[in-house]
């Protein structure tokens, strides 16, 4: 069994070159036709992380369509983009990830789904998107996996582990706007903040740095920490653990400390 402790400036980089990978273009903010897909530009300060790398994504055709307010559409988004720069993590061969949006004033959300490439064609993205008009009755294409992990593979390395952890929850985040938004009000850490005078649930963690330990059998565990910057501010400990043969994790994302 090994630990490896990361910086918190590493695990930061991971997520924001994520975030300015999923970023939606302006039309898809307010639920307007998009037309094409936009080349998501390189961040330089991601170029330390890994030059090897194998992506997905949803085919250039995708495009779009939405004239209607408080509708799911297809976004032009590709997922896959995330993985271009990502160290230790690939998504499985024959699968591509594509992404749906539904927008209403001040609010919105976003979903991504995993299909094997000939279901994620325009035409077939299209027929998932019937009957599917209101929030509650989302868009599930044909063929979609049952969770978005499940379509990674990877090297098994600390570095992958992490890069799993950030990249799961900034995904569940994807196209989040208004009161939908969760865990875009989280800001890593990696010490308890200073300007605040903290109520522990628990007794306080002697090093909040991030770290993934690997056991012997495959198995993972991922530990890192945040603060909600919402009224009150709390801490969390974020727990995944990674079982021997895939990297969706059992996750457990716990509030340690209230700032009064």
């Amino acid at each position: 069994m090994s630990i490896q402790t990361f910086s918190l400036s590493a695990i930061q980089k991971v997520r924001d070159y994520i975030q300015v990978a999923l970023t939606l273009p302006d039309a898809e903010q307010q639920a307007r036709y998009a037309q094409g897909v936009e080349e998501i530009p390189e961040p330089e300060s991601i170029d330390d992380l890994s030059d090897l790398f194998k992506y997905g994504g949803v085919s250039s055709g995708v495009v779009a369509k939405s004239d209607r307010p408080q509708h799911w559409f297809i976004s032009t988004v590709n997922p896959g983009a995330t993985l271009i720069k990502l160290p230790g993590l690939r998504l499985k061969p024959s699968l591509r990830l594509v992404s749906y949006l539904y927008r209403a004033e001040n609010s919105g959300v976003g979903i991504v789904w995993a299909v094997p490439e000939e279901m994620g064609t325009t035409a077939q993205l299209e027929k998932a998107l019937q009957g599917c008009d209101t929030l509650a009755k989302f868009p599930r294409p044909s063929g979609a996996l049952e969770q978005v992990m499940h379509a990674f593979e990877g090297d098994r390395s600390p570095a992958s582990f992490l890069v799993a952890s950030i990249l799961r929850r900034e995904l569940q985040e994807f196209g989040a706007l208004g009161d939908r938004r969760n865990w875009s009000h989280h800001r890593l850490v990696e010490q308890v903040p200073a300007k605040a005078d903290w109520q522990w649930r628990v007794t306080p963690p002697p090093n909040l740095a991030p770290k993934v330990r690997l056991f012997p059998d495959g198995r993972a565990a991922v530990e890192f920490f945040s603060c909600r910057v919402t009224r009150p501010a709390t801490l969390y400990r974020h727990l995944d653990q990674y079982p021997a043969d895939q990297y969706q994790a059992v996750s457990l994302d716990k509030a340690i400390a209230v700032a009064q």
